[in-house]
């Protein structure tokens, strides 16, 4: 009770926190994607958030940058477009041609910008905050220039446009769940050393948009905004008040690609096929490498293990306690039970519970029944299976611990629901304060917090208590083991080989499976932490199952080489020896952050350590339990294969 009290707290007071910032206001409908147009039928331009380009999760509302909230109306445009397009009415056809064209360009004027849409779970969490743009589209017509609106920018939006472009701001915008990106400014003649020289490096600002949308029939299946640097502002000198127009234009052409296929653009542009094939060429030679490790231990272990057999079936008791080591000499303490078998039971069935629903998720992202380009729903996924996954989770860890005759299993059950949520609360606590404080759309809203606290409170904890009353009345409670255990335990050599302690033991163990994903790393970190949309979920799969296996091969190498030096506290060394590669990927996150992205600032740092140490958690609870029980079968095998009293 005391891990969901916890919980519970933390995410209810950043609710509070977040709930403060007004975000009660009534929000606008969804765009719903996939709208099939009439006819010069309206465009809805939604614009979501703005940032700096190498710290993604550093975002801030569209709106936080002094862009147009309102439309300019017909007759001021009318002025600019004559302006801009300097007519000189001097016949009556000149003049009878461009009120034609001001004609058709009629205005509206009914679309107001900064007001918020409703969002799906997993956009809220990925920090999207969608709203209404002052834009006006319509289906198929061509607009070849079109002012938004007239402004003068005084000294405090020039400072914080200049700073924006200085820090190389981007903007994300959407047309039919189509993101579009483009940059806010430029700088020109910039010292590399020294920055912004004055009379020298100059500011400039984009105030000009041109949408190019491709059309299937009457459904746009594709959108790309530019910038036009020939329409530039230079907004170098912020003490001097800058008259700005911005404006826009729009141009329709066919595209033959179909609706359903309208993302895959996306994910091919984020890969160029020179990296791609690197990729595959890695993968495959990672593979090679694991299956000659994984064979060659195989091979050495079976040849190994053949001779204990013969040997310890040759021999009688008194020549074995003749013998000056052996791993049959402690078969009356290797069934000892470990110390805090609350804590241990509690970390195997959470890791179990996360192996399968990760398992889940790239199953149903491989097969497409989650979508792998929709924004925030491999997040979302991951929350809903987490949760419809902890009945599994509280099942083994109470099985186990009836099996190493606990008697407070509640206590257990308490521990699973809180060991991998309660450290998760306390990151996000952290990074939530820290966007909340910078203003950032990276802090989560109250309602998305209240949906994630309303889940967990009414789907995952019912569950986990099911899953510990169905382990308590129906499972297995006996253990089995193949020995009976002393009720004195053997003293353990002291004096170990410096390669078979247990710090050499622990990097090996950690090293060698991080071996096999290390090259898959990179393409997921530009993933999570960059601006690509990662889509090989096959490969992903491939290296996760190939990671599972390369652990519990690496986990009973060592085990054997610790039973074979009489030493019988194998649980948390195995456990812990098959979790290290968590420890090493989060030691690559730090290599990743330094020297591979150009990430900086306290908000980032924040969120990409933070979360970094919740996802190396992950990986250390997933494979210490898939060790743990690929070493608990290898040790009841070979201790059932020999005579023991």
């Amino acid at each position: 009770m005391r891990a969901s009290s916890i919980l519970s707290l933390l995410l209810w007071s950043s609710a509070i926190s977040t709930a403060s910032a007004g975000l009660f206001k009534k929000k606008h409908r969804r765009q719903k994607a996939g709208t099939k147009y009439e006819p010069h039928g309206e465009v809805h331009v939604v614009v979501n958030k703005v940032g700096p380009f190498n710290n993604p999760t550093e975002t801030y509302r569209y709106y936080s940058l002094p862009f147009c909230r309102t439309h300019a109306d017909e007759s001021t445009h009318k002025e600019a477009y004559e302006e801009e397009r300097n007519i000189a009415l001097e016949s009556d056809e000149e003049e009878e041609e461009s009120a034609s064209y001001l004609r058709k360009l009629e205005i509206k004027g009914n679309r107001i910008g900064a007001e918020r849409h409703k969002q799906r779970l997993g956009e809220s969490i990925v920090g999207d905050r969608r709203e209404t743009s002052p834009y006006e589209l319509s289906f198929k017509d061509d607009i070849e220039w079109r002012l938004l609106c007239k402004t003068t920018l005084d000294k405090h939006d020039l400072i914080q446009l200049k700073e924006a472009i200085h820090n190389n701001y981007f903007f994300e915008m959407f047309i039919e769940d189509l993101p579009m990106w483009g940059y806010v400014g430029d700088i020109e003649d910039e010292d590399e050393i020294l920055g912004e020289v004055e009379g020298q490096s100059h500011t400039y600002l984009f105030p000009h948009l041109h949408f190019k949308l491709g059309y299937n029939k009457n459904q746009i299946v594709s959108a790309a905004v530019t910038t036009e640097r020939d329409r530039r502002v230079d907004i170098t000198n912020v003490n001097k008040p800058t008259p700005v127009q911005f404006s826009y234009s729009v141009e329709y052409f066919e595209d033959d690609l179909p609706w359903r296929m309208r993302m895959t653009r996306y994910a091919d542009s984020r890969f160029l096929p020179g990296s791609f094939e690197i990729h595959w060429l890695s993968i495959i030679n990672s593979f090679v490498l694991v299956l000659l490790l994984t064979a060659f231990l195989t091979i050495i272990l079976m040849r190994v293990l053949k001779n204990d057999f013969s040997r310890y079936m040759e021999i009688d008791d008194s020549s074995m306690e003749e013998e000056e080591s052996g791993w049959k000499l402690i078969h009356g303490d290797v069934f000892r039970f470990p110390q805090f078998p609350v804590l241990f039971c509690a970390s195997v069935g959470t890791g179990v519970q996360l192996t399968i629903a990760t398992l889940l998720l790239l199953g149903l992202a491989l097969t497409g029944m989650i979508s792998t380009t929709r924004r925030g729903s491999i997040l979302a996924g991951m929350v809903i299976l987490y949760c419809l996954t902890t009945t599994v989770g509280a099942y083994i860890s109470t099985r186990l611990y009836f099996q190493m005759n606990g008697k407070n299993w509640v206590r257990c059950v308490l521990f699973t629901a809180g060991l991998f949520p309660v450290p998760t609360s306390f990151v996000f606590m952290w990074v939530n304060t820290v966007a909340l404080f910078h203003g950032s759309t990276s802090a989560l809203p109250f309602s998305t917090i209240f949906t994630i606290a309303a889940i967990f409170a009414l789907v995952a904890l019912p569950l986990t208590i099911l899953g510990g009353i169905v382990a308590k009345n129906y499972a297995n409670h006996d253990f089995n083991a193949p020995t009976r255990t002393t009720k004195v335990a053997r003293e353990i050599p002291t004096e170990v080989p410096w390669y078979r302690s247990r710090f050499v033991q622990m990097v090996v163990s950690g090293f060698l499976p991080f071996s096999a994903i290390y090259i898959e790393l990179h393409y997921i970190f530009a993933s999570m932490w960059g601006h690509q949309i990662y889509t090989l979920f096959g490969i992903l799969l491939f290296a996760f199952v190939l990671l599972l296996i390369v652990t519990s091969f690496i986990s009973v190498a060592l085990l054997y080489f610790q039973l074979a030096r009489e030493d019988h506290r194998w649980w948390w060394s195995t456990f812990i020896n098959s979790g290290m590669t968590g420890l090493f990927i989060y030691a690559y996150s730090f290599f990743y952050y330094f020297h591979r992205s150009g990430m900086t600032g306290m908000l980032q740092s924040s969120f990409y350590f933070g979360y970094m140490s919740i996802v190396s958690f992950g990986f250390f609870l997933m494979l210490g339990s898939c060790g743990f029980h690929f070493s608990l079968l290898f040790v009841k095998h070979i201790y059932s294969r020999v005579k023991c009293d």
